[in-house]
């Protein structure tokens, strides 16, 4: 007996499995022939993650907002003479950056929160070792992938400028000039005409004495 009280027919499962299956058996195949055909990813696919050392600055905040914690950063500071300088400055150098592919779940938040665009998203998913300790990957071999990484999407003309090309667009104006970011209004927003006043009233006419008359 079934939970519903229902009695089990013998065979009913086998049956049923019979029924997918001859219906699967008329259908076209879809298997995609891997590795021979390379498949077609969308463009924002989640791969490995790629990284241009040039850009790192050693601000520490991928390491510090991973939550698997298989980001490893080691860095040294240098003094940079800046001619007319009162004193030198100092700036970060990466030493060491690694992350660990076989703790990593791909979430992309080292990729958010970097301010300087250091970390990207490539297509490339074929790195799998059989050492797990191989998935340990080093800046050199991160800095590799980055000749993978698509380029970004074309940029919606019709939509706001960004930032930094309001910015470009300011400085090359001068000060006080409108940009298109000031002046652009939003679609679909009606402008409402002036204010006019309203058309002016004549005053009343003056009342006229009344004629005396003779007591």
């Amino acid at each position: 007996m079934s939970e519903n009280g229902e009695r089990n027919v013998p065979g009913k499962g086998l049956l049923d499995g019979l029924a997918v299956t001859l219906k699967t058996l008329t259908r076209r195949s879809t298997t995609q022939q891997y590795p021979d055909v390379q498949p077609d990813l969308p463009p924002r696919s989640r791969g490995v993650i790629a990284l241009s050392e040039e850009n790192c600055t050693v601000c520490m905040l991928c390491a510090r907002e991973c939550p698997d914690w298989c980001i490893y950063i080691d860095s040294h500071k240098e003094e940079v003479v800046v001619p007319g300088a009162a004193r030198a400055r100092q700036r970060n150098v990466l030493d060491k950056f690694d992350i660990d592919f076989s703790l990593c779940m791909y979430c992309g938040i080292c990729i958010e929160v970097c301010p300087f665009d250091a970390l990207h998203w490539t297509p490339e998913f074929e790195y799998a070792e059989t050492d797990v300790l191989s998935l340990l990957h080093d800046k050199d071999r991160l800095g590799e992938w980055m000749r993978t990484v698509p380029p970004p999407p074309v940029h919606d003309v019709l939509g706001e400028p960004s930032k930094e090309e309001a910015t470009a667009a300011r400085k090359a104006a001068g000060p006080g000039a409108a940009t298109a970011a000031k002046t652009a209004r939003p679609g679909g927003v009606r402008t409402r005409p002036p204010a006019t006043a309203p058309p002016a009233v004549p005053p009343p006419p003056a009342a006229e004495p009344a004629p005396e008359t003779d007591k």
